[in-house]
């Protein structure tokens, strides 16, 4: 068990390399890859990660939304209007094609990602914050993430809100719910699962990625730098605009540390999932939400490390 803690601990560690190196492998090798991971499995892999997310919450992690709920709601608030608004304005800038156009707003409709919790603990922010701003983006993206999809992407394309909401429950709120019961009812069980959790989630992320980006292989080398850099500034952008929407409201230090990594860093396996099965007949469509799994941890982790190295020793995240 112990060995099993340390590579668990690892993963976590180097989750940006180890999905670099995925992606790599499933370009080199769409065919046998794409073979042993079908994306019809997508769902089911999100919704283990999921799981795994539900298992570490406890109720104390919404108190943050009654003793801060100016920082909660400013974060929830730039959470759904900077990423999607950013979409849009690059969707419209690069001129891209319908099939990546989607994928590009479906990332930016959704909530934040699981490990910008990690992140912001390494950046020395507000880590109540960070994991009360994650829950409650989740649990909102059910009704959001549909419509901010319908209102950004309707015009182009058919945009089924009904059925992305009935998506949403059943990979995302679900399995939360489940991992969340089963960590309160049976809290030994989730303290022992724990420790290995870190190495389900990235195995659960980087299985996710290898299964879209073999899929999509041929046309991604085509478009690759294109989805790279709009991805990139997709991302960078939401970490800026974060950090200034927090400056601006007067927040403290560690809370615009916060913020700012909570808007920058999207469940883009949730884009992934939804691309998938909504959006089957484009099939790059799921491409910006891999590269966007990959890009955003390795990005990720130099900013937490830079906001580590410029905090104020004895700084006050309340």
């Amino acid at each position: 068990m112990k060995a099993l803690e340390t590579v668990s601990t690892l993963a976590g560690k180097y989750m940006a390399i180890i999905a670099l190196a995925v992606a790599i492998i499933a370009l080199a090798f769409p065919g046998p890859v794409h073979a042993a991971i079908p994306t019809s499995i997508v769902n089911t892999l999100l919704g283990i990660v999921m799981f795994g997310m539900g298992m570490t919450l406890k109720l104390t992690d919404f108190k943050v939304v009654f003793t801060k709920p100016k920082a909660v709601l400013v974060g929830i608030l730039a959470q759904f209007i900077i990423m999607p608004f950013l979409a849009f304005v690059l969707v419209g800038a690069f001129r891209l094609p319908v099939e990546l156009a989607v994928g590009v707003v479906l990332v930016g409709a959704c909530p934040g990602g699981t490990s910008s919790n990690v992140m912001t603990y390494l950046a020395k922010g507000d880590v109540a914050l960070s994991v009360g701003m994650t829950a409650c983006t989740t649990i909102m993206a059910p009704v959001v993430t549909p419509l901010l999809v319908l209102l950004l992407a309707g015009q182009s394309v058919d945009v089924s809100v009904v059925n992305m909401f009935v998506s949403i429950i059943q990979v995302v709120l679900v399995p939360i719910a489940a991992g969340f019961v089963v960590n309160y009812f049976l809290p030994r069980v989730s303290e022992v699962a724990g420790a290995v959790l870190p190495l389900v989630s990235v195995a659960g992320i980087s299985l996710i990625i290898m299964a879209v980006v073999s899929a999509s292989a041929a046309k991604l080398l085509a478009v690759g730098p294109l989805v790279v850099l709009v991805v990139a500034l997709h991302n960078v952008l939401g970490y800026v605009l974060g950090f200034a929407a927090g400056r601006l409201l007067g927040f403290s230090k560690a809370q615009m540390r916060t913020i700012s990594i909570e808007v920058g860093m999207q469940n883009s396996g949730l884009a992934t999932s939804l691309a998938t099965v909504h959006f089957a007949a484009m099939p790059l469509a799921a491409v910006p939400g891999a590269v966007f799994s990959v890009w955003h941890n390795i990005s990720g982790a130099v900013y937490a490390n830079v906001l580590a190295r410029t905090a104020n020793e004895g700084e006050d995240a309340a």
